[in-house]
């Protein structure tokens, strides 16, 4: 009987997410109540699993960024270690922006339901982390730390809507073209009267 119980609430749990995610493209906007009746639980049962709404629209970002950081963590180069430094950044900026290009709508549910603690969300601390450490290995003299939170801020859903607009890809060239030249900077010249 246990083995029933937890097969029913991996069934709840998918139908959840997936009401969520459809609901969101639809309206741009969830609420609790309206995803328990698009997937046929009750809302107890949502609010149980997720705790609440920011907790929800958390676990489907995670579940975006799930295989990414599988990939980043042991998968194959580009994305995965034994590549360059360099390449694997911008491997991994071409992968990170099109989760955010197909999935703007939940940026911004992201974005409104986690402002307060974004910083603190898995998959963000994950991909800043990432993103510093290449910094720090193709750079050490820039600020990899600043740096990483920068380009991750560049990930708002009305920019990506806007770039959209250029073309497909767009968004991805342009996070791409602007980490190049960051890396690309002359070094700063260290000032002697600091000596």
């Amino acid at each position: 009987m246990p083995k029933q119980e937890r097969a029913d609430a991996a069934r709840n749990r998918q139908a959840v997410l997936e009401a969520a995610e459809r609901l969101l493209a639809e309206r741009g906007h969830v609420s609790l109540d309206e995803v328990a009746a698009e997937a046929g639980v009750g809302k107890g049962t949502v609010f149980r699993r997720f705790g609440s709404r920011a907790g929800l629209i958390r676990e489907i970002l995670e579940e975006r960024s799930r295989a990414l950081r599988e990939n980043v963590t042991s998968g194959p180069p580009p994305l995965g270690p034994g590549a360059p430094t360099r390449e694997r950044l911008m491997a991994f900026l071409a992968e990170l922006t099109g989760i955010g290009e197909q999935n703007a709508s939940l940026l911004s549910a992201h974005e409104a339901a986690c402002a307060d603690h974004k910083h603190e969300d898995p998959s963000y601390r994950f991909w800043a982390r990432h993103i510093a450490d290449l910094i720090t290995a193709e750079r050490p003299d820039l600020d990899s730390d600043f740096l990483s939170h920068a380009i991750l801020a560049t990930f708002d859903a009305d920019l990506i809507r806007h770039m959209r607009t250029r073309g497909p890809g767009a968004f991805t060239h342009a996070v791409q073209s602007m980490v190049t030249a960051l890396l690309d900077a002359p070094r700063k010249q260290q000032d002697p009267s600091f000596n």
